[in-house]
Parts: C-alpha cells; sequence; structure tokens
C-alpha cells in the first residue's frame, strides 16, 4: 500500500493513477488519516456501471453489496401478525 498526502497527489496524479492501473494500491491521505483509495475502473466500464450501449455491466456491484445474515428471519415487529 502506498500512501500520499494530497499535495503530493495533487503534484504526481498521472503518476499515481498509472501505478492503481497496474495493480498497486494507492491511498490519499486528509491531514494523516487515509481518506480515498485510488482503484482503476474495468476495461469495458464507463464508470456509470454500465457498458456502452446502455446494458447494465454484471457484477460491477461485486464485493460492494452486504447482506445480513438474518434478513430473511421475521421481524419482532410483525410477530403478532404472523400469529
Amino acid at each position: 500500500m502506498h500512501t500520499v498526502s494530497i499535495e503530493e497527489a495533487a503534484a504526481h496524479l498521472p503518476e499515481l493513477i498509472a501505478e492503481a492501473c497496474r495493480g498497486a494500491e494507492v491511498v490519499i491521505a486528509q491531514a494523516g488519516t487515509p481518506a480515498v483509495r485510488l482503484t482503476p475502473l474495468p476495461p469495458d466500464s464507463t464508470g456509470s456501471g454500465e457498458k456502452e450501449e446502455g446494458w447494465p455491466l454484471l457484477g460491477w456491484l461485486k464485493g460492494k453489496v452486504k447482506i445480513a445474515p438474518d434478513f430473511d428471519e421475521p421481524l419482532e415487529e410483525f410477530r403478532p401478525y404472523m400469529e
């Protein structure tokens, strides 16, 4: 992981983008605290989650959405209506 300050990132943005595209993890820190991570987009992505033809890019949210283990358990508030 390569961490840089906002000032350093502004001065060397093209180099940092190239580094991230090669697979390195680049983190930009604000006041010494990590704030953002530079990650490359998939090659066929416009960044909007859609291919250029307008069809959704499958898997573009992979790893971003988490479902709680108790997702399908009945809610306590509805127990009287279920009896």
